[in-house]
């Protein structure tokens, strides 16, 4: 009779599940960044934050500043309805501060900041958000605040163009305010489903990071879905513009002069006969 194999005691056989390891260190990961943001506090949180959409939104400072992201990371450490109100109302206020910033510059100094060292780094980026704004007028303000760099780009563009600072600003604030809802509400969701499942470490780890990958394919895809319409419409604008711009008259060949009548003692010597005489023989 075969000999089953005898184990040390204490020692037990134990399959290690790889998907196990991987979400256990990613929720040991998620809840140290968690701890960290608590750490800051709920009032230097919002004031961060508030900070860094404020730079976002203003000219040049917008395309280094990754404000999206710490407004996502300001609203993991929302533990509270007051807490998440208050967040919302920093990040509104902030984003209208910043766009205002924008506006006042444009109106100012927007053609010599286009003519800066950093405003030709924009390139064309600057004609395309002005033909936006002429083909879409509001509607060019409110859905660039979901684009990227044109965002940053808009208030001054708006501020160098015809249009009134009530009008901009009426346009600006239903986009501030849905832009962030948005990212304050994934923010606090993820960390309070992560919280809901702290008990099953490994768990709370995939769903974090599952609703963050999700929110930001989402975004990405709206984003490049809006940016193909902007761009499709300042082509249209910008094709309309040259279309309606006067053109030059065609060049056309200076009329003949008119023949001068043949000046005497230039034709041919008269011969001395008549049409129908014969030679004499």
């Amino acid at each position: 009779m075969k000999k089953r194999p005898v184990t040390p005691r204490g020692r037990q056989n134990v399959r290690v599940n790889p998907f196990d390891v991987v979400g256990t260190w990613l929720g040991s990961a998620v809840q140290w960044a968690l701890d960290l943001v608590q750490t800051v506090g709920p009032v230097w949180g919002a004031l961060i934050a508030g900070l860094a959409i404020l730079c976002e939104c203003t000219l040049f400072i917008g395309l280094v500043v990754p404000g999206d992201t710490i407004v996502v990371a300001a609203a993991t450490g929302v533990r509270s309805p007051l807490h998440f109100a208050v967040l919302f109302a920093v990040v509104v206020v902030a984003t209208l501060g910043g766009q205002s910033i924008g506006f006042v510059l444009g109106r100012w100094t927007g053609p010599a900041l286009r003519r800066s060292r950093l405003g030709a780094r924009l390139g064309g980026r600057w004609d395309r958000a002005a033909a936006f704004v002429a083909r879409r007028g509001g509607w060019a303000v409110l859905i660039s605040r979901f684009l990227p760099v044109l965002h940053a780009v808009m208030p001054v563009t708006v501020g160098m163009s015809a249009m009134r600072y009530r009008r901009f600003i009426l346009w600006a604030t239903p986009a501030a305010i849905v832009w962030s809802a948005l990212y304050v509400g994934v923010g606090a969701a993820a960390a309070g489903s992560f919280r809901a499942l702290e008990g099953e470490l490994h768990v709370a780890g995939y769903l974090f990071a599952g609703m963050l990958l999700g929110g930001a394919i989402l975004a990405f895809v709206g984003k490049h879905v809006l940016a193909r319409a902007a761009e499709e419409d300042a082509r249209i604008a910008a094709e309309g513009a040259a279309e309606s711009a006067p053109r030059a008259a065609p060049a056309v060949d200076p009329p003949p002069l008119p023949e001068s009548p043949p000046v005497l003692g230039t034709g041919p010597a008269p011969t001395g006969r008549m049409e129908g005489d014969e030679p004499a023989a």
